[in-house]
């Protein structure tokens, strides 16, 4: 910890489907001004992401399932969104091959490590790791569409790169972590090897 940081109280303001707390900090400014605030945070724990790309086909995958806060914020009956989970106490890697075949069917070996980032910081404590990995239709071993005791209702779409970043400019991909992976995909010219 930080000597110019120090943590007053913190209250559990509710424990679900993650943890709200409440916590007072004092903390230095940048410029030497002493200052006491109050945030609440959420978290529901670390996970993971991937884009899976086929090379041949110039194709990626994307799903689709319905998520509360863009239908409370929005009234929209679902995201567009890469594969996605929470790690659950497993290593980031282990459990996004697991994720990928409960939601797409498809069957992935070495998903490669990109980076990790803080989706939104200023309140919520979530943690993601990036990956990619590279699929061909002969990996498709299951039908996907997620677990039904996490009432998950998935659909897998296999749009090209170029039909995902229409997506984006057309406002049907809003999630952060899938308008990162396609940017990036488009900056690494991962499609084009």
């Amino acid at each position: 910890m930080n000597d110019a940081i120090k943590i007053l109280r913190r209250e559990i303001v509710s424990r679900g489907f993650g943890l709200l707390e409440r916590v007072t900090f004092w903390r230095r400014k940048f410029n030497g001004a002493p200052r006491e605030f109050t945030r609440e945070f959420y978290d529901s724990g670390p996970g993971a992401t991937i884009l899976l790309y086929d090379p041949e086909r110039r194709r990626i995958v994307l799903v689709r399932q319905f998520r509360p806060a863009a239908y409370l914020v929005e009234g929209r009956d679902s995201l567009i969104e890469t594969c996605a989970g929470k790690l659950e106490g497993a290593a980031a890697a282990d459990r996004i091959v697991t994720e990928v075949l409960e939601e797409t069917g498809f069957k992935i070996e070495r998903p490669t490590y990109l980076f990790s980032a803080f989706m939104s910081p200023g309140v919520y404590a979530e943690k993601i790791s990036f990956f990619t990995a590279p699929y061909t239709p002969q990996d498709r071993v299951a039908d996907g569409g997620g677990l039904d005791d996490e009432n998950e209702d998935i659909e897998i779409l296999e749009p090209t790169l170029e039909e995902a970043l229409d997506m984006i400019t057309r406002g049907e991909i809003e999630d952060a972590k899938t308008i990162l992976l396609i940017h990036y995909a488009v900056l690494h010219r991962l499609l084009e090897r």
